[in-house]
């Protein structure tokens, strides 16, 4: 009795290949991901609209009632003057830090994020990066434009080059530095309004903590206070000499202060990122 013939199998199809080069994927690619991401939504363009009007009205306003008052300045110059528009406009940078990440925890766009892009430390490397360089550089160009008009308006002090660098790259710089802590409190707390209202404590609360402090006992705390809170620190980059005592910070300390902290906070975000569920 003969064996029953094997069936003959057909020919198997000939494996697709795409035209298209495969490719791992790298730093780039997340980074023109985020970029697409942030000047894509209408958050960023309200925020930064809102910060570089409060910037300009409020530094030429304050500029402007300075000149008419003919007050003298002393030794001081009319760069100054910026504080007064740097402080609210740091409202808006803290503000799209935190929504910079934690909206998509919110919309859970997170997850589609993550699964395009597997590695975390790679996805707040490059959010961290495109936010910084954005507003880094928007503030550090408006700030310029209202300095010159300040110094035009003003009749004070002729600045020095180093308060020309501090009140626009610094500034600039600060408030980027700002904004970075703000993304790593909204990858801490990964919950919008939580974040912005963490953040928005951490600005006004020791200023306003401080000038409850009436107790003798309490002395040293309030000094403490006064001097480190993140509006003295906006006020001590502007001066050469240490605007709140002889032990406190001035001229480039306050940006090495607060980009300390925002690098120390970044970095338990990426450790809490790495090793908790999404």
């Amino acid at each position: 009795m003969t064996a029953p013939a094997h069936p003959q199998h057909a020919p198997a199809p000939h494996a697709y290949v795409s035209p298209i080069p495969v490719r791992r994927a790298h730093l780039g690619d997340a980074l023109a991901s985020e970029w697409t991401k942030i000047r894509s939504v209408r958050s960023t363009m309200w925020t930064l609209g809102v910060m570089i009007l409060l910037m300009v009205v409020i530094g030429l306003g304050v500029a402007a009632i300075a000149s008419s008052a003919e007050a003298p300045m002393g030794e001081e110059t009319a760069l100054a003057f910026g504080f007064f528009g740097m402080l609210p406009a740091s409202i808006c940078v803290i503000t799209l830090g935190v929504l910079t990440i934690a909206s998509e925890y919110g919309t859970g766009m997170i997850r589609t994020t993550l699964t395009a892009c597997p590695s975390r430390a790679r996805v707040l490397t490059a959010k961290a990066i495109v936010f910084f360089l954005l507003v880094f550089t928007v503030t550090t160009v408006v700030a310029t434009l209202v300095a010159l008009a300040q110094v035009a308006l003003v009749d004070a002090a002729e600045p020095s080059a180093d308060e020309w660098l501090r009140a626009t790259v610094g500034a600039g710089a600060y408030l980027a530095a700002l904004g970075l802590l703000s993304l790593a409190i909204g990858t801490l707390i990964r919950h919008s309004a939580g974040a912005i209202t963490v953040m928005i404590g951490l600005l006004l609360l020791p200023l306003v903590a401080a000038l409850f402090m009436f107790s003798a006992a309490l002395k040293s705390v309030q000094e403490w206070l006064f001097t480190y809170a993140i509006p003295s620190q906006m006020i001590a980059l502007y001066s050469s000499q240490p605007p709140f005592g002889e032990d406190g910070p001035a001229g480039w300390e306050p940006l090495l202060i607060m980009g300390g902290t925002a690098a120390v906070v970044l970095a338990g975000a990426y450790a809490l990122l790495n090793s908790r569920d999404v």
